[in-house]
C-alpha cells in the first residue's frame, strides 16, 4: 500500500496526533439527521407512481443555483472513490482506520440530504441528475492525491475548506431558507473535517519539514477540485466563478492563505535546501495566482457590466 518504509514510519509517528484529533472531533461534532433538513410536505409522486414527472417550471432555483447544487452533489456522490483513496493513503488500522470510517460516514450524509432536498422540491431534473451520477461515478476519480501520504493530507485540508466555502455560497445563491440551512449544516461538517486534516498536516510539517513542504507545494501548484470528471464540470466551474460561488480570489484569500498562515509556512526556520526551494516555489506561485485573480476580477466586472447594459 505504501511505497517506502519512511511513509510507514511517518504514519506510526503521527498516530498519537490522529488519535488526539479524532477524540477532539468526536467531542465537538454534532450528530444530525438528513431527514430533519428536507421539506417533505412539498413532495409528490412522479409519473411512475401515478403522479407528474419533472418540468423545468417546477424549479424555484436560478440557473446558477441549480448548477452549483448539481456540482456540489455530484462531488459528494463520488464518496466511494474518496474512501478508497484515503484508506489506501492513510491506513485501515488503529486510530487511522477509525478516522477514515468516521469521516466517510459523516460525508455520506451530505449526498443524502442534498439529493432528498432537490428531489422533493423538484429543483432539478431528477432523471438527468441520476444519469450524471452514474457517469461521474463510472468515470471514477482522477486522483488529486497521488504521491505520498503527505500529498494526501495536504490536499484534503485545502479541498475540505474549498468545499465548505462552495456549500455556503451555494446556500445563499439558492435564495431559499431551507436550502441555506441545509447547506450551512453540511458546511459545518466540512469545516470540522478541514480542522482535523489541517492539524495533522501541521504535525507532519513539524516531524518531516522538507518532504512535507515539497508535498505541500506540489499540491497547491497543481490543485484541482475532485469533481473534474463529472459531466459539464468545466462549464459549471466557469459559471460558478462568474457568479461568486467559487473563484480564484476566494481560492487564494479564503482557502490557501488562511491555511498557510496557520502552518506558519513563511515563518518557519526548520527547512533545509529542499524545503527552502519548495517554499520559494510556493511563494512565486502565490504571487502569480494573485495576479491571475486580479485579472479575473477585472474581466468579470467588464462582462457583468456588458450584460447589465444589454439587459
Amino acid at each position: 500500500m505504501f511505497s517506502t518504509p519512511a511513509q510507514l514510519d511517518l504514519l506510526r509517528e503521527l498516530e498519537p496526533t490522529v488519535e488526539a484529533n479524532l477524540n477532539r472531533h468526536l467531542s465537538i461534532a454534532k450528530n444530525w439527521n438528513p431527514h430533519d433538513y428536507v421539506p417533505w410536505d412539498e413532495g409528490r409522486n412522479f409519473a411512475a407512481m401515478g403522479g407528474e414527472d419533472w418540468d423545468p417550471d417546477q424549479s424555484r432555483l436560478s440557473e446558477v443555483a441549480k448548477a452549483a447544487m448539481i456540482t456540489n452533489l455530484l462531488t459528494e456522490d463520488n464518496l466511494p472513490s474518496y474512501h478508497r483513496e484515503i484508506a489506501a493513503s492513510f491506513s485501515r488500522d488503529g486510530a487511522w482506520g477509525t478516522w477514515v470510517n468516521r469521516w466517510t460516514a459523516e460525508e455520506n450524509r451530505h449526498g443524502i440530504v442534498m439529493r432528498d432536498y432537490l428531489t422533493v422540491t423538484r429543483a432539478v431534473d431528477p432523471v438527468q441528475l441520476e444519469q450524471f451520477r452514474l457517469e461521474h461515478m463510472t468515470n471514477g476519480l482522477v486522483s488529486p492525491m497521488e504521491g505520498s501520504f503527505l500529498h494526501s493530507v495536504a490536499y484534503v485540508t485545502f479541498q475540505e475548506l474549498a468545499t465548505r466555502l462552495s456549500h455556503r455560497n451555494t446556500g445563499k445563491a439558492c435564495e431559499d431558507d431551507v436550502a441555506e440551512r441545509m447547506l450551512d449544516r453540511v458546511a459545518a461538517d466540512e469545516n470540522l473535517h478541514m480542522v482535523f486534516y489541517r492539524n495533522l498536516a501541521g504535525a507532519a510539517l513539524d516531524v518531516a519539514p522538507d518532504p512535507a513542504m515539497e508535498a505541500l507545494t506540489e499540491v497547491v501548484t497543481n490543485f484541482q477540485m475532485p469533481g473534474l470528471t463529472m459531466p459539464g464540470f468545466r462549464r459549471n466551474a466557469v459559471l460558478l466563478a462568474k457568479h461568486g460561488i467559487y473563484d480564484l480570489r476566494q481560492h487564494l484569500d479564503e482557502v490557501l492563505l488562511p491555511v498557510l498562515r496557520m502552518w506558519k509556512v513563511f515563518e518557519r526556520n526548520d527547512f533545509t535546501g529542499a524545503g527552502e526551494r519548495a517554499r520559494d516555489q510556493l511563494g512565486d506561485y502565490l504571487e502569480t495566482l494573485q495576479q491571475s485573480a486580479t485579472r479575473f476580477e477585472e474581466s468579470r466586472e467588464r462582462t457583468l457590466a456588458r450584460e447589465a447594459a444589454r439587459a
